[in-house]
């Protein structure tokens, strides 16, 4: 299977996971407005199964964000879930992470993270993910797609990071993003938007 194969069916999964889950009804039956964002936003999805939403509501309720997660966790694949309260931090969120077990037994984590309206990061990375699409080529897509793939599984890297080494600073090797990554330390959140 080629890179753009594989990631053309990732992709698929992300979608079905996100049917099977009802995850955006969920979200928006406590009146949350729900935003995907991140790699299947972008079409750049491949290996690493994760699927990111940003979640609005305000106020930010913490009883209705824990009933939300009470009902995302009825469905029997859901395996695991975490949270975090960072409501007293510049992000004004709480971070939940739900692992899916898919029909193969692949975990796939579901990031939800659920932000207090007209905060700091209010749409910020929804305007990323559209900028990204924006300035994207096939030619960039196909190098992000296969850095993504050579990436060693236990690696942990920041998706912007792949996104900011190839449009802006145009890596196209492994061993060059190494060499990147080595220059460019991503600490905390990275605010880049091409």
């Amino acid at each position: 299977m080629n890179i753009l194969e594989l990631a053309k069916r990732n992709q698929q999964k992300a979608w079905e996971i996100i049917e099977d889950t009802r995850i955006v009804r969920i979200w928006e039956g406590i009146g949350a407005k729900v935003n995907l964002v991140g790699s299947l936003r972008t079409g750049l999805l491949m290996k690493h199964r994760d699927i990111d939403f940003h979640i609005y509501t305000s106020p930010l309720d913490l009883s209705a964000s824990f009933r939300a997660m009470a009902e995302l966790a009825e469905n029997t694949s859901v395996k695991k879930i975490e949270y975090t309260n960072l409501l007293h931090t510049a992000e004004a969120c709480i971070e939940w992470h739900a692992w899916y077990q898919d029909m193969e037994g692949e975990l796939w984590q579901m990031d939800m993270i659920h932000i207090q309206e007209g905060s700091r990061y209010d749409g910020y990375f929804e305007r990323v993910a559209e900028r990204i699409s924006a300035v994207l080529t096939d030619e960039m897509r196909l190098a992000i797609l296969k850095l993504k793939y050579e990436t060693p599984d236990t690696e942990k890297i920041m998706g912007v990071e792949y996104y900011q080494a190839v449009i802006q600073d145009g890596v196209r090797s492994y061993p060059e993003f190494e060499e990147w990554r080595r220059l460019h330390p991503a600490v905390g959140v990275v605010e880049w938007v091409p």
